[in-house]
């Protein structure tokens, strides 16, 4: 980004007041960037009044305040601030609201025709009526709330285990900071999820990935790791593992836990696709087979139901149950009183099973579209596997196209894509994109996909 500003910043020196200048395709191309970047920097630049964006029209520069005495000298902040960490741009960056007449393929979060909006707005509607839905309540959130959660686990926990938290990213954030210390080892899965990742370096951890395959992380890997690092918390995602999909094998899953036992360690399971099946019966959580204490289990509603309903909790046994809760009151109290009791009602009607039954079948429906998009104009873009639940379809790209490059050529097609590299904590072995199938109809996946076989082109050609 800082790239695109300065180049913006010399172009604003050099135009006068209400000049056009250049379009975020063109920073793209020059610049080589994705458009999330660009806008990022417009942001900035708007943020500080040097620049004015119109929708629809472009960016121009800004006529001077009637006090202005030229544009303020920020560049002392760079200095104060220190070096930026690794990495810390790709999480807003996949959040980044894609433009409407995008085709969205990289969003984290299910469209919007497949949330349950009307079931969820009479559920808080009802719940803001309610006078004692606005008081404080307990920091470890409602007891019914928890009791859901804990019972989600497969048994594994009580209640009184499970702390409410404002959605799955500040679960892992307060569960890192809860279970570790600055300067301490977490393993992750490579690939994983990037903002476990990033919270994880964040808390000022040092990240060590272990390869996984179709079958999970490679325990064998596992076990060096452990021994090597020392590292007493090892991060993964047993189920529909994002965001390569695979699952948790019966015998891997065996050999983590006896893994974490015999290293003392503990496994934090996040179990962010519970509800996301697409085929098949998925085993339980992880949780439900650790006798002595080793697994703290990580569950949200935001995936499953819609991205407002930030409403989550993560539980453990023991001493470092009682962290995570106290690590939860250091950040922000409580969770909205409205929202947990919305979220309660919600999971106890029938609309909840609705939900979910039909959320199998339409995810099943766009996932074989997005596979059938694949094979008719991409043939040359291989599914690592076909994956049985989750969001995404994760695909290696032909040798020598680079992942950051056709992200930045489908940006410029009307396709937003997002590239393998951030989701490995170290180096890839081979470029990948990671393409979703929940954010779009069936129809708008193949368009999509058609846009992305343009873009591949226009790359190669070049």
């Amino acid at each position: 980004m800082a790239n695109v500003i300065r180049v913006l910043r010399t172009t604003i020196a050099a135009t006068a007041p209400g000049g056009r200048l250049p379009s975020v395709r063109r920073l793209m191309a020059t610049e080589h960037v994705s458009p999330m970047t660009v806008q990022r920097a417009m942001r900035s630049l708007a943020a500080e009044g040097l620049i004015e964006v119109q929708p629809g029209r472009g960016a121009f520069v800004a006529a001077p305040g009637p006090s202005a005495v030229g544009a303020p000298d920020l560049d002392w902040q760079s200095v104060a601030l220190g070096p930026r960490q690794v990495g810390d741009e790709a999480l807003p960056e996949l959040l980044a609201v894609p433009r409407p007449e995008s085709v969205p393929l990289s969003s984290g979060y299910l469209e919007a025709a497949l949330q349950p909006v009307a079931a969820l707005g009479s559920a808080l509607a009802r719940a803001a009526r309610r006078p004692a839905a606005w008081e404080r309540g307990p920091v470890e959130g409602r007891a019914d709330l928890r009791a859901w959660f804990a019972g989600a686990a497969g048994g594994a926990f009580r209640a009184g285990d499970m702390v409410v938290c404002p959605g799955g990213q500040s679960a892992l954030s307060t569960a890192f900071r809860a279970l570790c210390g600055p300067g301490d080892t977490v393993l992750v899965e490579a690939p994983t999820y990037l903002g476990a990742i990033a919270a994880a370096r964040n808390a000022g951890l040092d990240v060590v990935a272990v390869p996984a395959d179709g079958d999970g992380v490679r325990t064998e890997l596992l076990a060096t790791a452990f021994e090597r690092t020392g590292a007493r918390l090892f991060y993964c995602q047993p189920l529909y593992a994002n965001p390569h999909g695979a699952v948790l094998s019966t015998a891997r899953r065996a050999e983590v836990l006896a893994l974490a036992h015999r290293f003392s360690a503990f496994v934090l399971e996040d179990d962010w696709a519970r509800d996301l099946v697409v085929e098949g019966t998925p085993p339980p959580p992880l949780a439900s087979q650790d006798e002595h204490g080793h697994v703290a289990y990580l569950r949200s509603l935001t995936k499953s139901a819609a991205p407002g309903l930030r409403v989550a909790a993560i539980g453990a046994r023991g001493a470092a149950g009682a962290r995570l809760r106290a690590a939860r009151a250091l950040n922000d109290f409580f969770v909205s009183g409205p929202l947990q009791e919305a979220a309660v009602e919600f999971l106890s009607s029938p609309a909840w099973q609705r939900h979910r039954k039909d959320l199998r079948q339409q995810l099943r429906t766009r996932r074989d579209a997005l596979l059938l998009a694949l094979q008719r104009h991409l043939p040359q873009l291989r599914p690592t596997a076909v994956p049985e639940g989750g969001l995404h379809v994760w695909v290696r790209l032909p040798e020598g196209v680079d992942d950051g490059a056709l992200t930045t050529a489908a940006a410029a097609r009307g396709v937003i894509v997002y590239p393998g590299k951030p989701w490995y904590a170290v180096d890839p072995p081979a470029a990948h994109l990671r393409l979703t199938f929940g954010a779009a109809a069936p129809e708008v996946l193949d368009e999509g996909v058609r846009r992305l076989a343009t873009a591949l082109a226009d790359l190669r050609s070049r």
